[in-house]
């Protein structure tokens, strides 16, 4: 249903031979002779490519706004005052402020470790975007410079958060992280047993402790209502600050979604029989409802894949504050 557009993508695709072994080559991912594949599969290998491009396209624009709004939190607010957030950018700012280390080489080398970790637990895919969005922002931060806006303590610990979480928010929805505390956040959660919540809550616990001591209680004050402003702007960003999401998915493709799920993504599905109308009078046929829960950090990946099987699938997210028993904690998150 969703090949209505071949007779259009194809003959542009046979007029490019370069972007046809594009195709080939990043797609479907096969070794034949070009002259082996039918229009059929070159006309939907066109459409998962288009889709990619412009997926990958949105997350770069996405991740370098966050960048952006994150550099004008740190050298716009918090830098000039010494105040700082929780985290890794809290850790990093701390750091700078006591040692006088320039914030772009910390900003670096605090985050390599969760590099790593998110590498080994989530994905090279998601290690790379971070590891990109990471430099630029140290780039950003070392190279642009931004005005000072303010020396009121109560505006730069207010807006400071603000840019900084929707920095922040803005990476995440563009499928990486400039801060890594929740990579080991979901690390500790895993093997201790516990909610990514807690983890993260006592995190900045310690952080803001060592604030106190090393720079002065009224900072660590201050700080921690950065960190508030920086979180509640990271919820509305992101739409949710849960963990996982439940996603209902309601598409005459289901068997197609079904096998994405658990093997491109390697989540389990449920899948429930159900019927699908409107109205009194209206269509009245069964129909296979899909439902898998995944992390917050793959609804970007499964919104891409489910653009490529069926555009028009129904897609209702809820938010889950935790999950026990399953697979969603087994096994490792593919980004």
């Amino acid at each position: 249903m969703f090949f209505v557009n071949c007779k259009i993508t194809f003959p542009f695709t046979s007029m490019n031979p370069f972007l046809t072994k594009i195709i080939i080559e990043t797609t479907l991912k096969k070794k034949k002779n070009p002259k082996d594949y039918s229009k059929y599969e070159l006309a939907k290998a066109f459409r998962n490519f288009r889709i990619i491009l412009l997926s990958t396209i949105k997350d770069i624009i996405l991740i370098t706004l966050g960048i952006f709004s994150a550099s004008f939190g740190f050298k716009g607010f918090l830098l000039t005052n010494h105040f700082i957030d929780g985290g890794a950018t809290g850790i990093s700012l701390l750091i700078s402020a006591t040692t006088q280390i320039p914030l772009y080489i910390l900003l670096i080398v605090i985050n390599i470790p969760f590099i790593i970790l998110g590498y080994k637990i989530i994905g090279k895919k998601f290690a790379l975007k971070t590891t990109l969005a990471i430099i630029g922002l140290a780039l950003c931060v070392g190279t642009v410079d931004f005005p000072n806006v303010t020396n009121d303590n109560l505006l730069v610990a207010i807006f400071g958060g603000f840019f900084l979480g929707m920095g922040i928010g803005l990476s995440v929805r563009g499928g990486a992280v400039i801060d890594g505390t929740e990579v080991l956040a979901i690390f500790l959660s895993r093997k201790l047993g516990t909610t990514i919540g807690d983890i993260i809550t006592i995190i900045n616990i310690v952080i803001f402790s060592v604030a106190a001591y090393l720079l002065s209680v009224e900072i660590a004050l201050y700080s921690m209502i950065t960190y508030l402003a920086a979180s509640k702007m990271l919820d509305f960003v992101i739409e949710g600050i849960e963990e996982y999401t439940g996603v209902t998915i309601i598409s005459p493709h289901s068997e197609e979604i079904r096998q994405m799920i658990t093997q491109e993504m390697g989540r389990g599905v449920t899948i429930y029989t159900g019927k699908r109308g409107y109205g009194k009078l209206g269509e009245n046929a069964d129909i296979e409802i899909v439902y898998t829960v995944i992390t917050r950090l793959e609804i970007n990946k499964l919104q891409t894949e489910l653009e490529k099987i069926d555009p028009h699938a129904f897609v209702v997210m809820n938010r889950i504050k935790d999950t026990k028993g399953g697979m969603i904690k087994k096994r490792p998150l593919k980004h």
